[in-house]
């Protein structure tokens, strides 16, 4: 896909980060259908070329987080070599590099946010509290909530499952599967449907 048909899924003014970061690389971007349990991902490819995909779904200034995440793999794989962890200290420098560097994209609200998450970087989105919340509240027209808005003793619904929610346990609230009697831990910001 070209870098210019990206503008659509984009927030204004990101192009010129995108070719300053493509401009090294050949890189197959595919834009996808939601993925429940990824929002991007990255892998080099046989031919040496680089393939990046990024749910079509998400917001514009999440889908600029993602795709500048899925190139921070690409740019330290590239630097430091592939034996480096996909999420250690390598890839967590050039990301955070990567997210100062084009904190003028995101709204103001947004920018505090990016800073804190940018001094110690997570490898998974659902692992940072505040990104979650900001990129959730009130822009889903929905009838999910998050799990720690719930009371114990409420039902919920999850991946079409109705669940009991018992307690929390640490910081992870510890659920029952009503058909299976199993019991699950959730995490705070998992988004369930409560029952009536």
């Amino acid at each position: 896909m070209p870098i210019k048909s990206l503008e659509k899924y984009l927030p204004p003014n990101t192009l010129q980060y995108l070719k300053i970061w493509f401009s090294d690389y050949f890189i197959h971007i595919k834009v996808t259908r939601n993925r429940n349990s990824k929002l991007g991902d990255y892998r080099k490819l046989p031919d040496d070329s680089h393939e990046i995909t990024v749910n079509s779904t998400l917001t514009p200034q999440l889908f600029f987080f993602v795709l500048t995440h899925e190139l921070a793999h690409l740019i330290a794989f590239e630097k430091y070599g592939r034996r480096i962890s996909p999420h250690g200290n390598e890839w967590k420098e050039t990301f955070r590099k990567m997210l100062i560097e084009s904190l003028e994209i995101y709204d103001e609200d947004l920018k505090p946010i990016i800073v804190k998450f940018s001094k110690a970087p997570k490898a998974n989105f659902m692992a940072s509290p505040d990104l979650v919340r900001y990129f959730h509240t009130e822009k889903q027209d929905d009838s999910l909530q998050f799990i720690e808005e719930l009371q114990k003793g409420e039902f919920f619904i999850y991946r079409n499952e109705k669940y009991l929610l018992e307690g929390l346990v640490k910081k992870n609230y510890l659920c029952k599967n009503l058909a299976t009697g199993r019991k699950y831990s959730f995490k705070p910001l998992a988004r369930v449907e409560k029952c009536s």
